[in-house]
């Protein structure tokens, strides 16, 4: 395995040392990592440190950080809160579980209070360095799959309605909606011409809606197996749903929340079979609930909602309403429960949202990338969690 080297004569102001590096491919011991300015500037066999400061690993693994690109909440605060106290309240939790970047997801919401979320992320996104964006999941998608999202404020794609979001490419990064409504393709064409990522999501669509939303560029869905279509017949043909397609379709990538109460480990690994380790991209799907005891109760934007045995869940208690779960949860689960490689479900919670994004510095360990890191012990918890080389949680 080969590694690129640091900048010539430049002494690394921070080595990471005596620890197992994870990469897309393998765990390699026997390696130091050095960062300067934030950036890795080097990956290299081990060697004695001088005069830099070094961060000893004892041995524990050291991970890229991960990226979530679906967080709703954490600890009683919400994204539509839309407020500076409410995202650093949700980053700061989700560093305890390694993540170093994510999409503050937005609800079904009319158009203009999305667009208060995302101007107030445009103001804080300079100063808080976890958010990388905004995910908007609906208002346009299926009454026929809501989940906790509220109905009611559903609606179908209209360029007059949508065009609003289009002025602000540089803070949105991913949509979610549902491709066989009405202008959908029109939307997806237009999100893409202002290199914003599609996922299908909360849908009800025929594996012909899907294949004519991957045919203009749809290349993920969300949350897989959770409010989206299945097999069933039309007339006396059985036919395809959104999920059969994403899971047919190599170049679909799946969101996939692991938390073990989505979806069961036998569907996991169904998943994990048919798209491999490039196919899963892990996401939290967090709430305001995630972090609280149980018997709390939090809103979902109008929707009450209560934690109950470590799960979000509407107040009826009749649906789930997104998890509790950080990401290193769902990769131990991955580990766990369905028995995958410890470096390939880092991958999934790394390098394949990375991807999804086109977030380029982030996901891996490169040379000139963002120092975000993850020290997670032999148990598969996050004992340090750094951002562009500075400490940000230690357990």
């Amino acid at each position: 395995m080969d590694f690129a080297r640091g900048k010539r004569n430049c002494v690394p102001s921070m080595i990471f040392k005596n620890g197992r590096l994870i990469f897309p491919n393998g765990i390699s011991d026997g390696l130091d990592l050095l960062v300067e300015d934030g950036m890795i500037t080097g990956i290299r066999p081990q060697a004695h440190a001088q005069g830099e400061k070094v961060v000893n690993l004892e041995g524990n693994y050291l991970a890229p950080g991960f990226v979530d690109l679906h967080v709703h909440g954490a600890m009683g605060r919400d994204t539509m809160q839309a407020s500076a106290k409410a995202f650093r309240t949700i980053c700061e939790y989700h560093a305890s579980g390694g993540t170093t970047s994510l999409l503050l997801t937005t609800a079904t919401a009319p158009i203009k209070t999305i667009v208060k979320v995302v101007n107030e992320v445009r103001a804080q996104k300079s100063s808080i360095k976890q958010i990388a964006g905004v995910h908007v999941e609906g208002p346009f998608i299926s009454k026929s799959k809501p989940g906790a999202q509220r109905a009611s404020l559903m609606r179908k794609p209209t360029r007059r309605i949508y065009k609003l979001l289009l002025e602000h490419s540089d803070v949105i990064k991913r949509m979610t909606l549902a491709p066989e409504l009405p202008g959908a393709i029109l939307l997806i064409d237009d999100l893409l011409k202002n290199n914003i990522s599609v996922g299908g999501g909360h849908s009800d669509a025929w594996e012909d809606d899907a294949r004519t939303a991957f045919e203009h560029g749809m290349r993920s869905v969300t949350h897989t197996f959770n409010c989206m279509s299945s097999t069933r017949r039309r007339g006396i043909d059985r036919v395809a749903g959104l999920l059969e397609f994403a899971m047919s379709e190599p170049e679909i990538i799946c969101e996939l929340i692991a938390d073990g109460h989505h979806v069961s480990p036998t569907l996991m690994k169904m998943l994990y079979r048919a798209k491999g380790v490039r196919g899963i991209c892990l996401v939290t799907d967090a709430t305001a609930g995630a972090g609280l005891p149980d018997g709390s109760k939090f809103s979902l934007y109008g929707t009450k909602c209560i934690v109950e045995k470590g799960v979000c869940l509407l107040a009826d208690r009749s649906a789930l309403a997104g998890s509790a779960s950080r990401m290193i949860d769902l990769v131990r689960t991955m580990v766990t429960k369905v028995g995958v490689p410890l470096h390939e479900a880092v991958a999934m919670a790394t390098d394949t949202p990375a991807f999804v994004i086109g977030l380029t510095s982030k996901g891996q360990f490169k040379i000139g990338g963002a120092a975000d890191l993850v020290v997670i012990s032999p148990e598969v918890e996050v004992l340090r969690t750094f951002i562009a080389g500075e400490e940000v949680f230690r357990r």
